[in-house]
């Protein structure tokens, strides 16, 4: 596919400043904010974020200021900034991309007014797509690859839309009003919300073009053991779903890898895993809101400092992206790279999956509060193109119920609901277990280079509210990483997830950003995983780490158990 093909020259590595204040370093009063009342947007308001001056006055009395995340300045977006890594011989080199992934530019802008939806468009499992949907979809897909030759400066075309996925998490912006600092939607809160918006106005360009405003999008259901292979109409090589940048192992009937582990073969336990893996990230890993959104964003945080995806985000989103992406490039591009993702059509179906998790998510009882009434999130901001070519300002608070966006889902079983792992009999002789190993403090700082086991000292005896934090997690943002965590594992079975033992994971998806690596911290709640285990009163616990991907692009500071924070 020529308009896929991309050239490299060598381009020197030289990060953006990062900014002093960090995500979630501090706490702000919640706030009332308003927008600028709608209609035509002046440009001296864009160029202070699209109508940015939000107002202070906090509802619990106290000055608090405003800073959720605005939308670009279009017109500053930077087309020759998008580099990554490529290994030339036994060297790694940094090389730009020569891919522009900044939209069309206009001044006539303004805030996007949602429709009034009488009936909702339902979005159907791709596995059980009737023919005529599928039709439909097809015909889509073909009119909106059309634009690419006939005007490729429309930005409902392929090309152009499959940008907008780059541009707001490839670093061509900076955030308005924080020059050196980059604009990223993954890996915090703004992750749902960007993507469900994303694929609201990708539907209704698509239904434009054939002139049928009931289309909706199909789902992946890949949380769900029938849906556990790639959807049969996106393996057409004759139809315009289809795209030659896959990983061709894991065409049909391979079963998806939510885990990433190559070397597992047996189908019944990939999907076994990929059933605990989900219960994980939707049930036992979520103790609050945050835990499966993302970590807090606000205007000026550097977002490759200590800024994590929830749950569900860097567990089955990450692990599909890799599992469909091409390892025949080093870019493991279409999708398995964030700049190229959206030219693969497969990666609007998967989305539709990951917004249907949100959905269900909301749904789950639990014991602590889903909704995030923190007013710099529901003010944060983005720009998109609508059906019509107008550039609409978008808010993060008007897309919290999928409901008044006009769609549902159409139900799917969700048989991970049922799959926490059964709990261990007797528990693990920690004496015999921890015979001969280090403890912590001498094993870290840890170059992740081959599978470790340590000892970690517990606060409390027993089964108290606990978390296993893995500090200053230095990544190199240009590789796909992935490593699991277990907790006294007597089996050593590290390919079996639906244990135990297994506490959980850290992936990261290749992305590019002027700062060649990132920091996090990861924290695993381990009230489940205790009971599980059916942990004794041990004073400390045996931790294995097991590097799956990468390894040698991981650096961990640091790990200790700590007291749970409170459900809010």
């Amino acid at each position: 596919m020529a308009s896929l093909q991309f050239s490299f020259t060598a381009l020197s590595s030289a990060p953006k400043p990062r900014s002093s204040r960090l995500p979630g370093r501090s706490h702000r009063s919640q706030i009332s904010c308003s927008g600028d009342g709608g209609g035509g947007i002046d440009r001296r308001n864009m160029l202070l974020g699209l109508g940015g001056l939000y107002g202070a006055g906090s509802s619990l009395g106290r000055k608090a200021e405003a800073l959720p995340i605005l939308p670009p300045d279009l017109s500053t977006c930077d087309p020759t900034g998008a580099t990554t890594t490529r290994r030339v011989g036994d060297k790694q080199e940094v090389v730009k991309l020569d891919v522009n992934c900044c939209p069309p530019f206009t001044d006539k802008q303004g805030d996007y007014k949602l429709p009034v939806f009488t009936k909702l468009r339902r979005r159907q499992s791709a596995h059980r797509l009737s023919p005529a949907n599928l039709a439909k979809y097809k015909k889509a897909m073909a009119k909106m690859r059309e634009l690419d030759v006939t005007d490729p400066d429309d930005p409902r075309g392929f090309t152009q839309q499959a940008n907008i996925h780059c541009a707001y998490c490839n670093g061509p912006y900076d955030q308005v009003g924080h020059p050196g600092v980059d604009l990223q939607v993954h890996n915090s809160w703004t992750f749902f919300p960007f993507h469900r918006w994303y694929l609201y106005f990708y539907e209704r360009i698509l239904g434009e073009l054939i002139g049928d405003p009931t289309f909706a999008l199909p789902y992946w259901n890949w949380d769900n053991p029938r849906g556990m292979s790639m959807p049969m109409a996106f393996d057409d090589p004759s139809s315009s779903l289809y795209d030659e940048d896959r990983n061709q192992a894991h065409r049909r009937p391979a079963v998806v890898d939510l885990a990433l582990n190559s070397g597992i073969t047996d189908p019944v336990q990939l999907i076994s895993n990929n059933l605990a893996l989900m219960y994980k990230e939707m049930v036992s890993d979520v103790e609050t809101a945050v835990d499966f959104l993302g970590t807090e964003y606000r205007a000026g945080d550097d977002p490759h400092a200590f800024a994590l995806g929830g749950t569900s985000e860097r567990g089955s989103h990450t692990g599909i992206h890799a599992w469909v992406g091409d390892p025949r490039n080093d870019l493991k591009e279409d999708m398995g790279n964030f700049y190229s993702a959206g030219r693969d059509p497969i990666f609007y179906c998967h989305h539709a999956n990951v917004d249907r998790m949100w959905t269900i998510w909301d749904k789950i009882p639990a014991s602590y509060s889903k909704k995030v009434d923190d007013d710099d999130f529901k003010n944060s901001s983005f720009m998109f193109y609508d059906e019509k070519k107008n550039l609409v300002r978008v808010k993060i608070s008007d897309c919290l119920d999928h409901r008044k966006l006009g769609y549902e889902y159409e139900y799917s079983d969700t048989p991970w609901i049922n799959s926490r792992p059964p709990q261990r009999a007797v528990p693990a002789n920690l004496k015999e277990l921890a015979k001969g190993l280090p403890t912590a403090d001498k094993v870290f700082p840890l170059k992740l280079v081959k599978t470790v086991k340590f000892l970690v000292p517990k606060p409390a005896k027993g089964k108290a509210d606990e978390a296993l934090l893995l500090e200053n997690i230095v990544t190199d943002n240009s590789k796909l990483i992935k490593f699991d965590v277990f907790i006294n594992d007597e089996d050593d079975k590290p390919d079996e997830l639906d244990r135990a033992e297994y506490v959980g994971s850290f992936t990261q998806l290749p992305h590019r950003v002027k700062g060649k690596e990132s920091v996090n911290n990861l924290r695993l709640n381990l009230r489940e995983v205790y009971e599980n285990i059916n942990i004794a009163d041990d004073d400390a616990v045996v931790i294995t780490i097991v590097p799956l991907i990468s390894g040698d692009a991981v650096t961990i500071g640091g790990i200790k158990i700590i007291r749970r924070r409170p459900r809010k």
